[in-house]
């Protein structure tokens, strides 16, 4: 029984994902933005509450970091917007918990920048204050939403909604998604710069 129910789970996996082929032209919209904001210099500033939260983070990371263990390149400037415990925590006790990301945005954004929301239903009110502050500095927004994209939306005309009804699922396929289009991105600057995969690790080695 344990066997088949987890069978039926992988299959239903696999009929969603699936569905993900309809957003072909957001996802290639959406890599052209960040390739092209990276090109101009400017920086990925990424938010999202709890599982979206770890998903920013994850995303900033693969960019700061690596992305995959075979390709060593120069880092790419992405920042999470859930900067730290002290920074949250103070800017909820002395302001409101719903100025979280858009707090740190103005702090941190400049007009090349890109801002990346992650939120299943699209409605919570720190994602809605920080694309309103996005919208108002001028700055470029990409948004990762669940269901049926909620409020989220109408602040931007790039979203990647994941037409689910369950956010698990909806979170699984926005780490896909943002995988997929950040090994595009990274792609595309390799290729634009010539870059040699094996020239920082050999500085690192030396």
């Amino acid at each position: 029984m344990l066997k088949n129910n987890f069978k039926n789970f992988l299959d239903e996996i696999s009929k969603n994902h699936n569905k993900l082929y309809l957003l072909e032209n957001e996802v290639n919209e959406s890599i052209n933005i960040i390739y092209k904001t990276i090109l101009k210099g400017g920086k990925i500033l990424i938010c999202g509450n709890g599982g979206s939260a770890a998903d920013a983070q994850h995303l900033a990371a693969e960019f700061l970091v690596r992305l995959r263990p075979n390709i060593n390149r120069k880092p790419i400037a992405a920042i999470s917007l859930a900067l730290d415990t002290s920074t949250i925590t103070a800017c909820g006790n002395d302001y409101d918990f719903n100025l979280i990301f858009s707090r740190n945005f103005e702090a941190l954004a400049k007009k090349r920048d890109l801002l990346i929301c992650l939120s299943t239903s699209g409605n919570s009110k720190n994602i809605i204050n920080v694309l309103k502050k996005a919208k108002e500095l001028k700055i470029e927004a990409i948004n990762f939403l669940g269901f049926k994209g909620g409020k989220a939306k109408k602040f931007t005309r790039n979203n990647l909604i994941v037409p689910f009804n369950n956010t698990a699922r909806v979170q699984e396929a926005h780490i896909m998604l943002g995988h997929y289009i950040f090994e595009k991105v990274e792609e595309l600057i390799l290729k634009k710069t010539n870059f040699d995969k094996k020239s920082l690790l050999e500085d690192k080695l030396n």
